[in-house]
């Protein structure tokens, strides 16, 4: 264990008081909070702050307490890693998972590991809530088990104005800029509901602060936000296929135009760009240009191909919008890789990596060697 890791433990109620940080409830003892937010979640790694508008408040899991009031950026943490849940806001396992992918790419003790969690009333959260998911508190920004996946905005209410999933997300990466000023560059990765809502932010996303880049890494996402009309069509050998011919890779994709009489609204948001919420701000075209300049990359699970044991097919939108994008995660994301190169042509390469052995599993994905890159690549 570190000097800087005990001083985390040591100084983490101090620190929180002084900047206006609360932990939902304290930890038993100071020497453990350290091996504890490397580790795992605990009560000691949950934080809170302020969202804007009187939006609420918004919680997550960080891997080191915030830096002093007056820190001036040296000698802390270069890199933050965020990762987004899933659908069942599984935000303690989620941040496990980053854990041990900072931990075994050798980037644990340099990284600030984040793990969002988009609240939902304890009444309305049955479908949506994994074991150790904490209870929202009062003042919480609240969703609904679909809502913030979609992007849209929190309820209103109970002294509350709403705010969009997307911008409560720009809020938390301002707010790593000023609470850890020494984090340059903050890789914003997204499992599952997590990677669709990701996804989708990019190019609805806020400017980040000046001196901070953001990478995105969307993994195994049930749908896609599409910017142009185009579909996939899967091909062998410059012939048309069924989608079955491709669940162990090897296709190729021609893009065609659906037909709209027999799939209407299927570019509607949140699978395209007619239809845009207002809420999200930019246009269609300024959103599309957006993602073509972002740092993007792809992950899927090589076995997140089937209907079977492992994932999570119930979960999967099979909507006529949706199975128009491939009928299992992986072939929805290798037809999705295969139009931004041929459609979209973003201004640098957006690499998709399949990673060997994993099903639906951010603790299968996100740790893996595959994943390294897109996580850990070429940053500070």
């Amino acid at each position: 264990m570190t000097a800087r890791t005990l001083a985390f433990g040591v100084g983490l109620a101090a620190l929180l008081a002084g900047s206006g940080w609360a932990a939902s409830s304290p930890p038993s003892t100071p020497a453990s909070a350290p091996q504890t937010c490397t580790e795992q979640a605990s009560d000691a790694c949950y934080q809170g702050f302020v969202l804007p508008g009187q939006a609420g408040r918004m919680h997550f899991y960080a891997s080191q307490a915030p830096q002093a009031e007056n820190a001036d950026g040296s000698g802390g943490p270069q890199t933050a890693l965020l990762i987004m849940h899933g659908h069942p806001r599984d935000a303690n396992r989620s941040f496990k998972a980053a854990l041990d992918a900072a931990r075994k790419a050798g980037r644990l003790e340099t990284t600030l590991v984040i793990a969002p969690l988009y609240q939902v009333a304890s009444d309305k959260a049955e479908r949506c809530r994994t074991k150790g998911t904490p209870a929202p508190e009062p003042g919480d920004a609240l969703w609904t088990c679909g809502s913030w996946l979609a992007g849209q905005n929190s309820q209103a209410g109970a002294g509350r104005t709403p705010i969009s999933a997307i911008a409560a997300l720009d809020a938390l990466v301002a707010h790593i800029h000023q609470r850890w000023p020494s984090v340059r560059h903050i890789t914003l990765a997204g499992f599952s509901a997590g990677g669709q809502m990701l996804q989708r932010s990019i190019g609805f996303a806020q400017q980040p602060p000046a001196a901070v880049s953001l990478r995105y890494v969307v993994a195994d996402p049930g749908t896609w936000l599409y910017f142009d009309p185009p579909r996939p069509q899967p091909q062998r050998a410059g012939r048309d296929v069924d989608w079955a011919a491709c669940s162990d890779g090897g296709c190729d994709y021609r893009m065609q135009l659906p037909q709209e009489a027999s799939c209407p609204g299927y570019h509607d948001w949140k699978y395209g760009t007619q239809a845009l919420p207002s809420s999200l701000g930019p246009t269609a075209a300024q959103a599309r240009e957006r993602y073509r300049q972002a740092d993007i990359h792809y992950l899927e699970g090589a076995l997140d191909n089937h209907a079977g044991k492992g994932t999570s097919y119930g979960a999967l939108d099979k909507s006529c919008a949706a199975m128009l994008q491939g009928p299992f995660r992986r072939q929805r994301g290798e037809g999705y890789a295969a139009y931004v190169a041929q459609v979209l042509q973003p201004a640098r390469p957006q690499p998709l990596s399949i990673v060997p052995g994993c099903a639906h599993d951010v603790a299968c994905v996100l740790p893996s060697d595959a994943a390294r890159p897109a996580l850990f690549g070429s940053l500070p």
